[in-house]
C-alpha cells in the first residue's frame, strides 16, 4: 500500500539501493545453566526467558539466510540480539550462520540437555517427545551439526542488549560466569525462596534500567543453594565481555565492509559500535550503540552521541540518511537530543530499529519534512521475518523506501516446527500482534524532496506521530 503522510505518489525512477533489516535472531544455548526458564511462568515482563521453539534458533537464522541470500541485497543490516545470552558459543554459532561455516548448535556432552526432555516432569515447559503438537526427536534432530551456506554478501552489525548482557539485563558478574560454564542449572524457583515485598529490581524501578547486580547476584546464591540439576557443563559457554562481542562482530563483517567505511574511533577500541556506511553518493546508513554498559535492557543515549551524530549529519552531504539503532530513538533515555538532530535535518528517511519484536512504521513530521519511523519483528518470535527494502529517488527529486517481508525458508523440516511452535507460543508474537498491519509490512513509504538546508541549528522540532 501507498503511504503519503510525508510526500505526495511520485514515479520511481531509479533504484538506489535495496537492504534488508534481520533483526532479534536471539539465537541460544537451551541447554545453558545460566537460562532462568522458570521465570517464564510468571508473565509479562519475562514470558520469554522459556520458548517452545528456543531449540530451533540456529536453523531459524539459517532459513533467513536462505531468503537473504536469493533476494541479493545490497547490503545486510543485522539489527541487534543477534544471541541470547552473552555466551560464546551462542556467538560462534550465529556468527558461523551468517558466515558461511559448519555448525554445531547443541553444547555439553549429549548435545541437549535442558527443560524440554521428556524426563523432565514439569509440564510448564513443551517437550516435543510428550506434548502435543508432538514432535519425537526433535530436540536430537535441532542439536544435529548442518552447514550454512551463508549470506554471500556485506553485512553491518547493531549491538543489542541480549548480545553483551545476561538475558538482555545484567552485565556478567563472576556468579554469572560461573554458573553458564558450570554443571548445576535451575530449573524451577524454589518454593522456600521468596522475594521482599515491594522489591525492586533497580533503584529507580524503571523497567530497562540499571539491575542492582548485588540484588541479582543474592537471589542467585539463595537459589543455587536450594535443589539443582546436574547437567553437563560446557567451557565454550563463557559470557563475553563488551569488547569482546564487538570485537567478534566488527571482525566478522570486516570481509564486506568497503575500505572507506568510517568508524567512530570508539568502535575501533570497542568501546561503543557507533559507525557510518556510506553507499556510493546517494545513502549514508549511521549506526548508533544504545546499549547500557551498566545493564538493563532500555536504550541509553548520550551527549558525546549526539556531537558525533550531528558531525555525520553535517558531513552527509547530498546522501540520503538512514539512522539504524537496535533500541528505538524514541524509546531510549537521552534519545530526545538525537531526535532533534533528525528532525532539523531534510534528508534523513528513516530510522530503523529492532528490539521490540513488532513490525511498526510510523511518519514523524517536522518541519525539515519528517521521516519515517520503522521496527522491525524479530526472527525468534511470529511471525519469524526480516524486512526487506529499497530506496527509490522519484520524480521532482524526492525519495521512496519499499518495504515488504521475508520468510525464512529452505530450512527443512525443522524451519517450519520453528514457525508452527512460534504462532502457538501464548506467551509472544502472535498474542501481542508482532507481525503488524498491513501498512507495517508491505508498504511504499512517499517523502517530498528535501527543503534546501537552512544552517546547521539542528534545533528540534515537536516530531509528532501520525498513524496516516
Amino acid at each position: 500500500m501507498e503511504r503519503t503522510k510525508l510526500g505526495e505518489p511520485r514515479e520511481l525512477i531509479r533504484e538506489l539501493v535495496s537492504l534488508v533489516h534481520l533483526t532479534d535472531a536471539h539465537v541460544l544455548d537451551p541447554s545453558s545453566p545460566a537460562r532462568v526458564p522458570f521465570l517464564a511462568r510468571f508473565g509479562p515482563p519475562v514470558q520469554s526467558t522459556f520458548r517452545p521453539q528456543e531449540a530451533l534458533t540456529a536453523q531459524v537464522l539459517s532459513g533467513a539466510v536462505n531468503a537473504i541470500r536469493a533476494f541479493t541485497p545490497d547490503l545486510v543490516i543485522q539489527g541487534g540480539d543477534l544471541i541470547d545470552n552473552a555466551q560464546n558459543n551462542e556467538l560462534t554459532c550465529a556468527l558461523g550462520v551468517l558466515g558461511g561455516q559448519r555448525i554445531e548448535p547443541g553444547s555439553g556432552a549429549d548435545g541437549y540437555h535442558g527443560v524440554q526432555l521428556a524426563a523432565n516432569p514439569d509440564p510448564h515447559y513443551y517437550r516435543p517427545d510428550l506434548d502435543t503438537p508432538r514432535h519425537p526427536g526433535l530436540l536430537t534432530q535441532a542439536s544435529r551439526p548442518f552447514t550454512s551456506l551463508g549470506l554471500k554478501g556485506d553485512w553491518l552489525p547493531v549491538l543489542g542488549d541480549h548480545d553483551t548482557l545476561v538475558a538482555g539485563e545484567l552485565a556478567p558478574t563472576p556468579l554469572t560466569q560461573a554458573v553458564a560454564v558450570g554443571d548445576r542449572a535451575l530449573w524451577e524457583m524454589p518454593t522456600e525462596l521468596r522475594l521482599p515485598t515491594g522489591l525492586r529490581l533497580n533503584t529507580a524501578g524503571v523497567p530497562g534500567e540499571e539491575p542492582d547486580t548485588q540484588l541479582v547476584d543474592d537471589f542467585l546464591r539463595q537459589a543455587l543453594a536450594g535443589p539443582t540439576l546436574r547437567v553437563p557443563p560446557d567451557p565454550a559457554r563463557y559470557e563475553l565481555s563488551f569488547e569482546e562481542v564487538i570485537e567478534r562482530l566488527w571482525s566478522a563483517c570486516r570481509a564486506g565492509a568497503q575500505p572507506s567505511i568510517s568508524a567512530a574511533t570508539a568502535a575501533a577500541t570497542g568501546r561503543r559500535l557507533d559507525y557510518v556506511r556510506d553507499l556510493g553518493d546517494h545513502v549514508r546508513i549511521v549506526v548508533l550503540d544504545l546499549v547500557r554498559r551498566g545493564g538493563g535492557s532500555g536504550g541509553l543515549a548520550d551527549s558525546e552521541q549526539a556531537a558525533w551524530l550531528e558531525q555525520q549529519l553535517r558531513e552527509s552531504g547530498t546522501r540520503w540518511i538512514m539512522v539504524v539503532s537496535h533500541h528505538p530513538l524514541q524509546d531510549a533515555a537521552g534519545g530526545g537530543p538525537l531526535l532533534g538532530l533528525l528532525d532539523a535535518e531534510p534528508r534523513v528517511v528513516a530510522t530503523i530499529a529492532g528490539h521490540t519484536h513488532h513490525n511498526r512504521i510510523s511518519p514523524r513530521e517536522t518541519a525539515a519534512g519528517g521521516y519515517w519511523m520503522i521496527t522491525t519483528c524479530s526472527l525468534i518470535d511470529f511471525p519469524q521475518q526480516c524486512r526487506a527494502l529499497r530506496l527509490y529517488a522519484t520524480s521532482g527529486g524526492g525519495i521512496a523506501l519499499q518495504t515488504w517481508m521475508l520468510d525464512h525458508v529452505d530450512n527443512g523440516p525443522l524451519g517450519h516446527i520453528a514457525r508452527e511452535l512460534a504462532h502457538l507460543d501464548a506467551g509472544d508474537g502472535r498474542a501481542t500482534r508482532a507481525c503488524g498491519r498491513q501498512r507495517d509490512r508491505n508498504a511504499t513509504l512517499f517523502k517530498s524532496a528535501a527543503p534546501a538546508r537552512r544552517g546547521r541549528s539542528h534545533r528540534s522540532a515537536s516530531g509528532a506521530v501520525d498513524a496516516q
